[in-house]
């Protein structure tokens, strides 16, 4: 795998954790996608910006996958690079 940013510290929310144990995933199967530049089911426009923010290293980086299960899970990493988040959308 290519790393092309720093995720900064990696949390994970409590919903996005039950999600995972659910469906018998990692998070780092779905921060490693992340890292890497792949974004996931993100429209075209926020697939845009987050190569964007790759060049300029001043935006935050934004992923969205689903679990094996089906359940949405969203990648976020932190304008700065100081923190990544793997959330449930409703916990935003």
């Amino acid at each position: 795998m290519t790393v092309k940013f720093h995720p900064g510290k990696t949390y994970a929310t409590p919903g996005a954790l039950r999600a995972l144990v659910e469906a018998g995933q990692s998070p780092v199967e779905f921060l490693e996608r992340h890292l890497s530049g792949d974004w996931g089911d993100t429209d075209p426009h926020d697939s845009a910006l987050n190569d964007l923010a790759l060049r300029s290293g001043e935006d935050r980086i934004f992923s969205a996958y689903h679990t094996a299960k089906g359940e949405r899970l969203w990648v976020i990493t932190e304008w700065d690079r100081s923190a990544t988040t793997i959330l449930l959308p409703e916990e935003y």
